[in-house]
C-alpha cells in the first residue's frame, strides 16, 4: 500500500506515521509520499518520497479521508475527545529507535528540550508562545537543577523542510523573532538567549552533518523531560517517554480529558502528558469551564510552577 498525505506537521504525526507503521508492521507498506524534510520520521519505510513542497491546513486537500483517521480531535470529539480509531495505528519507537547515537556534544546528563512557536493562528496574531522572560525563568531553573536544556524554535524559514500556510503567512507579516530589551544587553530574540546563559544550547547549534529533521529525533531520543506550546511540537514531544508539559492556552485541547489515557498524546509513547492551561479570554468563544486569564496577554504562573513541581 501506498500512504499519500501532506497535513499539518502535527496531524502527520498523530494520525499518518501511526497508520504508516501499523502498515509496516504487518508487511503492507509500499512507500509512503510526504512532504518535504520528512523521510526521518518513515525510517523504517524504504521507499519515502518527498515529493510535497508545502503542507496545507485543508485535511481533505491533504489526503486525509484516505486513513483510517482523518481528524485530530478524535472520532466522537464532544464525548471523547483525542480518542482515535487505534485498530490501525501504532507509532513508531522514535526513541528506542533514535537513542543509539548521542551526538549531542556535552557530556552525557539529563536534558530538558524546550520547543517554542511564533506563528499567527489561523490569522489571529499569535498567544501561543513562550516570551523572553518566561524563557528566562525556565532556563534559570531547569539549569540551577543540574540539567542540560536545548531551546528549539524554528525561524520558518529553515530551507531543509514543508511549512504551512499558518507558517507562511508568519513569514509575509513579520512574525520573526520573540524579542525583548533585557537590561545590560539590549534588544535581543529568544534565539539569542542561549548564548548568554550557562547550560542552554539553541538546537540550531547541534545539527552539523545531519539534516535538521534525524538530528531533532537524535536530539529528542536523549532527553528525558519536554515542555512545548501545544500542537506540532507537542505531539511529537510525546514520542519519547518522559514526562512532556504542554502549555494550552486555546482550541479544542480545552475539553475536558483531552489528554486523558486514551488520548493519543498518551498512547504515542506511554508518556506523562501534563496540561498546563492558561486560556486567555479574548481568543478564546469555548473556555470548558476552564478559569479564564482576562488580562489580554500570557500569564506562565501555572507552567512554571509545574515546572517546578515536576523537574527537580
Amino acid at each position: 500500500m501506498i500512504v499519500k498525505a501532506n497535513p499539518e506537521f502535527g496531524i502527520e504525526l498523530a494520525l499518518v506515521v501511526p497508520y504508516a507503521y501499523h502498515l509496516h508492521t504487518q508487511g503492507k507498506l509500499d512507500s509512503v509520499i510526504t512532504s518535504k524534510g520528512m523521510k526521518p520520521f518513515y525510517y523504517f519505510c524504504d521507499d519515502v518520497r518527498e515529493e510535497f513542497e508545502e503542507r496545507t491546513i485543508d485535511n481533505g486537500a491533504a489526503g486525509l479521508n484516505e486513513l483510517p483517521n482523518n481528524w485530530i480531535h478524535g472520532i466522537n470529539p464532544e464525548v471523547e475527545p483525542a480518542v482515535l480509531n487505534y485498530d490501525e495505528w501504532t507509532p513508531p519507537p522514535y526513541k528506542e529507535h533514535y537513542k543509539t547515537i548521542d551526538n549531542l556534544p556535552t557530556e552525557p546528563r539529563k536534558r530538558v528540550m524546550i520547543t517554542n512557536k511564533f506563528n499567527l493562528e489561523h490569522g489571529e496574531e499569535p498567544y501561543g508562545f513562550f516570551d523572553i522572560q518566561c524563557l528566562y525563568d525556565m532556563f534559570s531553573y531547569i539549569t540551577s537543577c543540574g540539567y542540560e536544556v536545548i531551546y528549539k524554535r524554528a525561524t520558518n524559514r529553515e530551507e531543509e523542510f514543508a511549512i504551512d500556510q499558518n507558517e507562511m503567512s508568519s513569514i509575509y507579516q513579520g512574525f520573526d523573532d520573540i524579542k525583548a530589551n533585557v537590561e545590560g544587553i539590549g534588544v535581543i530574540s529568544d534565539r539569542d538567549l542561549p548564548k548568554y546563559m550557562e547550560g542552554v544550547t539553541l538546537f540550531d547549534d547541534l545539527i552539523q552533518d545531519e539534516d535538521y529533521n534525524t538530528t531533532q529525533l537524535k536530539v529528542m531520543a536523549n532527553c528525558d523531560y519536554f515542555i512545548s506550546v501545544c500542537g506540532g511540537n507537542s505531539i511529537l514531544s510525546s514520542y519519547f517517554g518522559g514526562t512532556m508539559i504542554s502549555y494550552v492556552h486555546k482550541g479544542k485541547e480545552l475539553r475536558p480529558n483531552y489528554f486523558g489515557e486514551n488520548s493519543y498524546f498518551r498512547k504515542l509513547s506511554g508518556a506523562k502528558v501534563v496540561p498546563v492551561y492558561d486560556v486567555i479570554g479574548k481568543v478564546n468563544t469555548m473556555t470548558y469551564h476552564h478559569e479564564v486569564n482576562e488580562t489580554g496577554k500570557q500569564d506562565y504562573t501555572g507552567l512554571l510552577e509545574t515546572i517546578k513541581n515536576e523537574i527537580k
